[in-house]
């Protein structure tokens, strides 16, 4: 029913009196890969629960193999900075951070770039035991483009978080 509005999306209702929020991330072929219309539908499904008086409490999550893989590198890398810019290419990605009720990131599998980032935007990480956080855009010739220097350095601390960034390294649960 809930699901049905949404092409990269899973959303429902859950717990015992149905006052749990689920948005699970499905593009399973792409590892969750953050696009454009995955990042529109996550807005809309997020001020969907806000809005929703039923709701206490939101779950995002993604795939045994994939909490999300990161930005969708495809779908970006043939813009320029100031195609990426004038867009607003990354405007709305914040929404996760600025919704009023608790967010928990369920992650197991990769939760790289934009989907560590993703992660790190929740009020609460719970990792699975294949959980790997990573923030690979230095291998790209980058550097994490969406608040990840910042929210790292807080979770994780300046060194760790240095290395990471400067590495490309990756770390577990």
């Amino acid at each position: 029913r809930a699901g049905a509005a949404f092409q990269y999306l899973l959303v429902q209702k859950t717990g015992a009196q149905k006052n749990v929020g689920l948005i699970q991330l499905n593009r399973p072929k792409a590892l969750n890969a953050l696009c454009e219309g995955l990042m529109a539908e996550l807005r809309r499904a997020l001020e969907a629960m806000e809005n929703d008086p039923e709701v206490g409490a939101i779950v995002l999550t993604g795939s045994q193999k994939a909490f999300a893989a990161g930005a969708d590198i495809k779908e970006m890398q043939n813009k320029t900075f100031q195609e990426c810019y004038n867009s607003s290419f990354l405007a709305g990605w914040d929404k996760v951070s600025v919704v009023r009720k608790p967010i928990i990131a369920a992650v197991n599998g990769y939760a790289l770039g934009g989907g560590c980032e993703l992660a790190m935007m929740c009020d609460i990480i719970y990792a699975g035991e294949k959980a790997e956080f990573g923030q690979p855009e230095i291998l790209l010739g980058t550097i994490p483009g969406a608040g990840g220097t910042q929210r790292l350095t807080r979770a994780v601390g300046k060194s760790l978080a240095m290395e990471m960034v400067l590495t490309g390294d990756r770390i577990s649960a």
